[in-house]
C-alpha cells in the first residue's frame, strides 16, 4: 500500500503497551482504525470498533477479520515478555505462533489483498559479537522461548508470503520503552521503584536484575512511526530492523534514572529478577529501513527516560 489516508486498518493487541501509540499514529495519518484483542478496548483511544478476540482461536480471529473491510492489519497481539516465556512456554507459543498462523490463514481466506505487518523481535538474533550490529541477514539464535516463538512466527509469515502470495512485511523492533509500559519490563520497573522511593513508600533501594547487558533502546513513539512507514513503504516479503543503531548498557540506564531521583538510592541485584538465559550484547543495524522507507529514530533516550520517570511519579502521587 502507498498511503494510509482513508485506509481501513485492524490493529491486533491494540490494548497493550504499543497499541494505543500506534492507533494514534495511524489516525493522525488519516486511517480508519479498529482493534481486536483480549479484554476491553483501551480508554481514550480513537478506535472505530473493537472485537474481543483470542487471535489464536480460529473462530474468534475470523470474527475480528470479518467485522469490516480491511486494507491492512498490524499484528501486535501475543505474549511479549521473555521473562514470562520461561515460566509459560506453552502459553507463549500458542499466543505467538498459533496466533500468527491463525491470523494469516484467516487473511488468506477472507481478506487476501490486505497488507499484514507482523511484529516480531530483535531477540531472534540471540547473542551477537560485542561491538557489532545485527543486520537482517544474520541467522536466528534465540535464547528464550519468547524469542524462539517469534522466530517461528516470522517463518510462518514468510511461508504465507511465498506460498500463498500474501502481502506480508515483518518488523524486528529492538528494545523500546515509553509512557504506558507495564513494570514487568525493566525501565518502567526501575522508574516505578524510584517514584515509590521518592514518595516515601519504599526503602531507598533500587532492585535490579542483570545489568551486564547492552541494548539498542528507542522510544515507543518512534517505533510506531516505523510501523507506519512499513505499512506505507515497506517491501512485500521484506524483514526490517527497527532500532537506533547504538548500544547503551543497562548499568548506564540505571545510573541515568538514579541520577534523576530526588533522593539518594542504592542499587542492589535481586536474584528473582535474573533470567535463566540472557543476551549480553544486542544492537541493530537500521540501514535497510532507513534506505527503503526513510524512517529513523529521532527521540533521545534521555528524553524518553524523563517521560517514563515523570509518568510513574504521577501514578505514585
Amino acid at each position: 500500500m502507498t498511503a494510509l489516508a482513508g485506509a481501513r486498518v485492524l490493529v491486533t493487541g491494540a490494548g497493550g503497551f504499543v497499541g494505543p501509540h500506534l492507533v494514534a499514529a495511524l489516525v493522525a495519518r488519516g486511517a480508519h482504525v479498529r482493534g481486536a484483542g483480549i479484554g476491553s478496548p483501551p480508554e481514550g483511544t480513537p478506535l472505530e470498533g473493537w472485537v474481543e478476540a483470542d487471535l489464536a482461536d480460529a473462530s474468534a480471529c475470523a470474527a475480528a477479520i470479518a467485522a469490516g473491510p480491511l486494507d491492512a492489519v498490524v499484528h501486535l497481539a501475543g505474549q511479549s515478555s521473555a521473562a514470562r516465556s520461561f515460566e509459560a512456554p506453552e502459553e507463549t507459543f500458542r499466543a505467538n505462533v498459533t496466533g500468527t498462523w491463525t491470523l494469516l490463514e484467516t487473511l488468506r481466506t477472507q481478506a487476501k489483498g490486505a497488507r499484514a505487518l507482523i511484529v516480531g523481535t530483535s531477540e531472534v538474533y540471540g547473542p551477537i559479537e560485542p561491538g557489532t550490529r545485527a543486520a537482517e541477514d544474520a541467522p536466528y539464535a534465540p535464547v528464550s522461548p519468547y524469542a524462539l516463538s517469534k522466530a517461528a512466527a516470522e517463518q510462518v509469515a514468510r511461508a504465507y508470503h511465498e506460498s500463498h502470495g500474501l502481502d506480508v512485511v515483518c518488523a524486528r523492533p529492538f528494545g523500546h520503552t515509553g509512557p504506558g509500559q507495564t513494570p514487568r519490563f525493566v525501565i518502567p520497573s526501575f522508574a516505578q521503584q524510584i517514584a515509590a522511593i521518592e514518595a516515601g513508600r519504599a526503602e531507598p533501594v533500587l532492585r535490579v536484575g542483570n545489568l551486564a547487558v547492552t541494548r539498542d533502546l528507542s522510544d515507543v513513539r518512534d517505533i510506531v512511526t516505523g510501523y507506519v512507514a512499513l505499512l506505507e513503504r515497506g517491501r512485500s516479503g521484506g524483514v526490517y530492523n527497527l532500532c537506533r543503531g547504538e548500544g547503551v548498557s543497562l548499568t548506564d540506564v540505571v545510573a541515568g534514572l538514579a541520577g534523576r531521583a530526588r533522593v539518594t538510592v542504592r542499587v542492589e541485584v535481586d536474584p528473582a529478577r535474573l533470567r535463566p538465559a540472557d543476551t549480553p550484547w544486542l544492537v541493530g543495524d537500521p540501514s535497510l529501513i532507513e534506505r527503503e522507507t526513510g524512517w529513523r529514530v529521532t527521540r533521545t533516550l534521555e528524553a524518553t527516560l524523563d517521560d517514563v520517570l515523570d509518568e510513574w511519579r504521577r501514578r505514585i502521587d
